[in-house]
């Protein structure tokens, strides 16, 4: 989705991620922990992992090996 951001601060080592199906608190609380992968357009892997909740609604925040790209969000990510 974007960078875990503040009023006057982006946390660009910081992702917060959307994953379908997952639509509370409760169900995101089960993805903590695991691997992310998101592939450039040149066919290389950015492996990431999803380390806590983001608010109520199914949010989660991840942090990637490497900073992720602007060009990487609304793209797809995988879940492994």
């Amino acid at each position: 989705m974007t960078y875990r951001r503040g009023k006057n601060t982006q946390d660009t080592n910081q992702v917060l991620v959307k994953v379908e199906g997952v639509e509370n608190r409760e169900q995101a609380e089960k993805m903590v922990g695991k691997a992310l992968v998101w592939k450039t357009p040149g066919d290389r892997e950015i492996k990431g992992k999803i380390t806590a909740v983001h608010g109520a609604k199914g949010v989660l925040r991840a942090k990637f090996d490497r900073n992720l790209p602007g060009q990487s969000f609304k793209t797809t990510v995988e879940v492994a």
